[in-house]
């Protein structure tokens, strides 16, 4: 594991006192900081002098994205099992709706059994990212990432089979569980990714196993549309993507990240 610079957590949070925050995670602590998302991804970190316990507040998505960008199929089975093709010579591309997402610990509500009958997790390493880009050499391209964090693709499967793209089977309102945090300083071209469920491993990967290269990908979107603070990347899921039910737990953990916990209503 190779690290690019120090790392560092960032959490955006509720305070108790209703107001939102972004701050920096030490322990079982937050240092909390007076500056927003903007300021943060320029280093312009201005701390107010309060520290408030992790578990006193209600964790928030870490960034609201002007765009979810997701690659699909970039893990060779989990192409095959999902009837995706393996090995593309161009990534596959969809976009999440900002609608889509929630944060740790909030629930993914299944659509009524008439929309869909197969919703799945695809747990994944996503990347945020700090400065506008276009035309990214991909060599230059992890210049571009602030950090990462964790993302559960809900998957309507049925949906995305039977229809011509993939907007409604990825689209529903709490599909895109992001969080808890981001993290500075890694090196997302290796990184472990586990999902659970119910406490059962049913995904394994590691981001070194992609068919694409992670600055390949970024190079790639950045010549089709252009990258701004926040954006999310999405780099794809390992296979062993499998069907939730009403009452279940779902938890992708990467390694260094954390956890990103959320139920099934």
């Amino acid at each position: 594991m190779q690290a690019l610079q120090k790392t560092q957590m960032i959490v955006r949070y509720r305070h108790p006192n209703s107001k939102v925050y972004y701050g920096i995670v030490e322990g079982d602590e937050i240092i909390q900081l007076s500056s927003d998302f903007t300021e943060i991804v320029k280093d312009e970190l201005k701390y107010d002098g309060t520290r408030v316990k992790y578990s006193d507040v209600k964790i928030l998505e870490p960034v609201i994205p002007s765009k979810i960008i997701n690659f699909g199929w970039t893990y060779a089975e989990h192409a095959n099992e999902t009837g995706g093709k393996a090995n593309l010579k161009e990534p596959f591309l969809f976009l999440k709706p900002t609608t889509s997402l929630i944060p740790e610990h909030d629930e993914i509500i299944l659509p009524p059994s008439d929309l869909t009958n197969q919703v799945e997790m695809e747990g994944e390493v996503a990347l945020v990212i700090g400065k506008f880009g276009k035309n990214i050499k991909e060599e230059e391209a992890l210049d571009y990432v602030f950090g990462c964090t964790i993302f559960n693709d809900v998957t309507a499967r049925d949906l995305t089979k039977s229809d011509p793209q993939f907007t409604r089977g990825k689209g529903f309102d709490t599909f895109g569980p992001l969080g808890p945090c981001i993290v500075k300083g890694l090196d997302p071209t290796n990184l472990s990714i586990v999902t659970k469920l119910n406490g059962k491993i049913v995904q394994e990967g590691n981001t070194n196993q992609m068919s694409f290269s992670i600055p390949f990908l970024i190079s790639w979107i950045s010549q089709v549309m252009t990258l701004e603070p926040g954006d999310i990347l999405a780099t794809g899921s390992p296979s062993g993507s499998c069907p939730m039910k009403s009452g279940d737990t779902v938890v992708v953990e990467v390694e260094y990240i954390g956890k990103l916990f959320n139920y099934v209503k």
